[in-house]
């Protein structure tokens, strides 16, 4: 947890961050789909170097871009934070663009705990927060396992109290 204070709201808060593995898990995910690419380029520039020699610029581009993006991800990952405040919780994500989520505890309906195979792996899993409003995209990605069961309990503890309260 760290006290960070958030341009975008202008609020001073304790942030909680997610789990390292998750940029590790979604640089994997990454590279099983630009790897294999990778790996055709090359074949194919090696072995048609003489008549198209040009083909080697493929696989350096796409290994340059390959780079590029596990630093966006594991930068992206490292941005996204969320904070238990009294009345409500705040999410906030984003390098470049930042955006910040505020969801009322009065406000949440249920509180979702998913987790995929490849979550499972790594021992994460991803709270979803629900609301009356569609257009609310409060989700919190990379927790680890216990911490989003904590936390969904603590939510829903809290939405069912602040609930009773309107």
């Amino acid at each position: 947890m760290t006290r960070e204070f958030n341009y975008l709201t202008g609020i001073d808060a304790d942030f909680n961050r997610v789990s390292p593995k998750y940029g590790r898990k979604e640089t994997i995910a990454s590279l099983t789909i630009l790897a294999p690419m990778i790996i055709v380029a090359l074949v194919f520039a090696i072995i048609f170097t003489s008549e198209v020699p040009w083909l080697h610029a493929i696989w350096v581009v796409l290994l340059a871009f390959t780079v590029f993006l596990i630093v966006i991800i594991i930068r992206q990952a490292k941005a996204i934070g969320y904070a238990e405040r009294e009345d409500d919780l705040l999410i906030r994500r984003g390098i470049m663009f930042h955006k910040a989520t505020v969801v009322p505890y009065g406000r949440l309906q249920f509180v979702d705990v998913d987790a995929g195979p490849i979550d499972r792996m790594f021992g994460l899993a991803s709270v979803k927060l629900h609301t009356a409003s569609a257009a609310t995209d409060a989700t919190i990605p990379g927790l680890p396992r216990a911490e989003a069961d904590r936390l969904r309990d603590s939510l829903a503890g809290l939405g069912q109290a602040n609930l009773a309260g309107l």
